[in-house]
């Protein structure tokens, strides 16, 4: 009888130590869900929340979406049957994602959200976004100063002395950039400057350009990533705009836990985070889109 017994007992923690007995919940877990760590952006965004959430003691589900609405709601399913005391999430789409984020609402899991925003107020507890509008004048301002306020350049800024030559989408990736930038310098070949929406482009032009021998050609990009860093070190690229990815991210993760310890909700709902310039200057500060003090 007590053999037996102990014959039970020994299957029973085996089975609860294979998880095969009930789901695996965690007290203190904070679920971060973001599209792909390939972009070294959203990388930055789950190594930041990740980090603060075990500084504050949580456990972290890192999970992606690859920017799919369908996984995304089948990884807020998983969040939810785990437990989890909050998600910290960077949503795959501004309407496809109000749904999802509802449905962990209606499971009393608070949801805070990163980088980018969804069409609906009252669903997440809060929207922390990079103020792109302020980052957009700041890139503009320095490429402005850089070009001397005069000459030929591809894309938009409104001085009356700049005459913008061409304006082309080559949809944030660093390969169409290049070919793009390789088009634009057959028609345009005395270009002054280049202002690139994000650096996978900004880099994509630079290598255009200096195939090109094109050594001078200003060229700003947009985001703050180490390749851009880099590049601006070694003399490439002259400026970026910094989207604070790692420190939105620490941010919202504190919010989740102020919330889960005493209910306490951010004054507003949407905030937004100011951009840095990135120039020579400071270029040695930045490392994964976080700057050093």
């Amino acid at each position: 009888m007590k053999l037996t017994r102990r014959l039970t007992l020994a299957a029973f923690a085996a089975t609860l130590a294979l998880g095969t007995a009930m789901p695996a919940f965690a007290a203190d877990l904070i679920a971060i869900i973001t599209p792909s760590h390939d972009n070294p952006f959203f990388k930055a965004e789950a190594v930041g929340a990740e980090a603060k959430a075990k500084e504050l003691g949580y456990e972290a589900l890192v999970l992606v979406h690859d920017d799919d609405a369908n996984k995304q709601s089948q990884l807020i399913d998983t969040a939810i049957g785990r437990g989890a005391k909050a998600i910290i999430l960077d949503n795959a789409g501004a309407d496809a994602s109000v749904a999802a984020v509802q449905k962990a609402k209606d499971a009393g899991i608070p949801s805070f959200l990163i980088d980018r925003e969804i069409n609906a107020s009252g669903v997440a507890v809060s929207q922390i976004v990079s103020n792109n509008y302020q980052g957009a004048q700041l890139g503009a301002e320095e490429f402005v100063k850089l070009m001397g306020e005069k000459g030929n350049y591809v894309e938009l800024v409104e001085y009356p002395d700049l005459k913008m030559v061409a304006q082309q989408s080559a949809n944030w990736s660093q390969t169409e950039a290049y070919s793009k930038m390789e088009t634009i310098l057959q028609a345009n070949p005395d270009i002054q400057g280049v202002i690139a929406g994000n650096d996978t482009m900004a880099m994509g032009a630079i290598a255009a350009l200096q195939a090109a021998g094109k050594k001078d050609v200003i060229v700003v990009g947009f985001d703050g990533s180490n390749d851009v860093r880099d590049s601006i070190k070694s003399g490439g690229i002259k400026a970026t705009v910094l989207q604070p990815a790692y420190a939105q991210a620490q941010m919202a993760v504190q919010q989740a836990h102020d919330y889960i310890t005493s209910g306490k909700k951010p004054a507003e709902e949407k905030q937004l985070m100011d951009c840095v310039l990135i120039n020579a200057d400071n270029a040695g500060k930045l490392e994964t889109f976080a700057l050093a003090q």
